[in-house]
């Protein structure tokens, strides 16, 4: 039964993070939100890596459902870990969709570096720099406590390395070119993806 709940939960995120957001933005404002990334021209070697890795992320938190429904052991089966996991992945699900709607207009995935688009200082935003990336891997954690298999680890693993590799090579560097001093003064005094931790210190954003 949990594990079939995770399968549905997962596509259901997966469905949250890239279609319905997108289409609410197209609706409002003629653009989907979706930029190359990755996929452009002038993408870095990490920025490659890093979309990757979260393709991978993604693949392996769809497999680890299913495999667990087709037999694959368990590393530990406590019930209740299992279902404080599924109360996990619900809040993590609906913490992503509200950081994305905090966004407003300025929502994207990807960036294009031809763009200059808004700097988002309030709301979760005056919390944390990066509230998106922060419930998805409290998302995941839910799932790895839902299907607690070696394929939901490995997927939270490559997860959690793609999101760094985001953030600090190729996300922060952009947005310290774009806004400068502003920038600079919103990573001293608001946490990378936790309240106060991860402030930057005189402008390093790596």
């Amino acid at each position: 039964m949990v594990n079939a709940l995770a399968l549905i939960l997962f596509v259901i995120w997966f469905l949250v993070i890239f279609v319905l957001r997108s289409v609410v933005q197209k609706r409002a404002t003629g653009d989907s939100g979706i930029r190359p990334g990755a996929f452009a021209a002038g993408a870095t070697r990490v920025e490659r890596v890093a979309s990757l890795l979260l393709m991978v992320a993604f693949i392996g938190g769809l497999a680890a459902p299913i495999a667990a429904i087709a037999g694959l052991d368990r590393l530990w089966s406590h019930q209740p870990l299992r279902l404080a996991g599924l109360a996990l992945a619900v809040l993590g699900i609906g913490l992503t969709y509200a950081a994305q709607v905090g966004m407003g207009t300025e929502w994207r995935i990807g960036i294009d570096r031809a763009e200059t688009t808004g700097l988002v200082t309030s709301g979760v935003f005056s919390l944390v720099r990066n509230p998106i990336f922060t419930a998805m891997i409290i998302t995941t954690l839910g799932f790895v406590a839902m299907v607690p298999n070696l394929i939901a680890v490995a997927a939270v693993i490559c997860l959690v390395i793609a999101i760094e590799l985001q953030v600090r090579h190729v996300e922060e560097p952009h947005l310290a070119r774009l806004h400068g001093p502003a920038y600079t003064a919103y990573t001293a005094g608001v946490g990378r993806f936790v309240p106060a931790i991860g402030r930057s210190i005189a402008g390093d954003h790596r």
